[in-house]
């Protein structure tokens, strides 16, 4: 009896250290995330252009004298050790010009990729579908970017890109090397008759928090077989956080395409940029920005002027964060060609835009 009641003694003790072991351990955490962005804006041209468009190389924030979203979207996320995916559905003026060339809901999807970890021991990952662009420091999500509305650089080079890439990030979190396969410049739906797959590399190093430096590639065709011109890329970045209230971020992006199919001749363009940050406090920043557009052959921007398309920029842009998860911003910023570029609302051309914008975002 006394080896039955010892007995049972230790079964209900094991099970109590159980049950209060059971209280104390963490729970597991939760592989699904959701969030959300919202950006509403207000922009105003003062060349009043007639239908209150902006001019065409203008991608995001390119309405005139109204109220619109500029990008809204849900994400879904999913991550586990060794698999991820995320689905994030969009709309805004920012994807109506961006996405123009996609059919169908393509024209909503913001992202849609899936990743699964191919190794062990390595932070290796193998991921496909659509997903953000690897080159430029500007993304489509203003509220992340030190000024309100794009550059240049960043309007005319690809902001999402769909395919497969291969990502390695070193043990101490200081490199990133990416090699990608991807279906074009900017595109989901790879172009109509053209039977090639375009390519890309990036190298990122971050030596500590205050400093990345960026070297992305690209090399393809956007074109059909029948008119194939090969297209390479050269995107350099540097985003140096000075003191804790002073940041510097230069870029520089230039590429070459041929004139002809076949030929050993190219056309050339570049675009560099810099973008001065000062943090006031806590819920003021403010940012100042200067660049340059050369297309001289018109390969992105086609201006059908003598001189093609050569216009510097400038804007100052004032950030208020009443809450960290809002911003309100105000920017003026001026472009200035030395053709006559830019459409009026009376139907006159000129050298010059100014406009001032602004705009809401909040992330959840």
């Amino acid at each position: 009896m006394k080896n039955i009641l010892l007995g049972v003694m230790l079964i209900a003790g094991s099970n109590l250290a159980a049950q209060d072991s059971a209280k104390t351990a963490a729970p597991a955490p939760n592989p699904f995330s959701f969030s959300g962005y919202v950006e509403a804006y207000y922009q105003y041209d003062f060349n009043k252009p007639a239908d209150n468009n902006r001019p065409g190389f203008i991608y995001s924030h390119n309405r005139h004298n109204e109220f619109n979203l500029n990008l809204g979207f849900l994400k879904g996320s999913y991550s586990a050790e060794r698999v991820r995916a995320n689905l994030a559905i969009a709309a805004g003026t920012y994807m109506n010009s961006n996405y123009a060339a996609e059919t169908g809901v393509l024209k909503n999807i913001f992202e849609a990729n899936a990743g699964l970890k191919v190794s062990k021991k390595k932070n290796l990952w193998v991921d496909a579908g659509i997903f953000s662009s690897h080159i430029g420091f500007e993304s489509a999500i203003s509220k992340d970017c030190w000024t309100l509305t794009r550059s240049m650089l960043a309007d005319n080079s690809p902001y999402f890109e769909s395919g497969a890439k291969l990502t390695y990030t070193s043990d101490n979190n200081k490199w990133i090397v990416s090699g990608l396969v991807l279906n074009g410049w900017q595109r989901i739906k790879r172009v109509d008759a053209n039977s090639l797959m375009s390519y890309g590399t990036q190298v990122q190093f971050k030596p500590n928090s205050n400093v990345t430096v960026n070297y992305s590639t690209f090399i393809g065709t956007d074109k059909p077989d029948s008119a194939r011109l090969w297209r390479y890329f050269h995107n350099v970045y540097g985003i140096f956080n000075v003191t804790p209230k002073f940041g510097i971020t230069a870029g520089f992006d230039i590429g070459s395409e041929q004139k002809i199919k076949g030929g050993n001749d190219f056309n050339t363009w570049y675009s560099p940029v810099l973008i001065l940050k000062y943090v006031i406090d806590s819920k003021w920043v403010i940012a100042a920005r200067g660049e340059y557009y050369d297309d001289k052959y018109g390969v992105i921007i086609a201006s059908g002027t003598p001189n093609g398309f050569k216009t510097t920029g400038f804007s100052v842009n004032v950030d208020y964060a009443p809450i960290p998860n809002a911003l309100i911003r105000l920017e003026l910023r001026s472009l200035n060609s030395r053709d006559d570029v830019f459409i009026k609302g009376n139907g006159s051309v000129t050298n010059n835009n100014t406009f001032i914008t602004s705009s809401i975002a909040v992330s959840f």
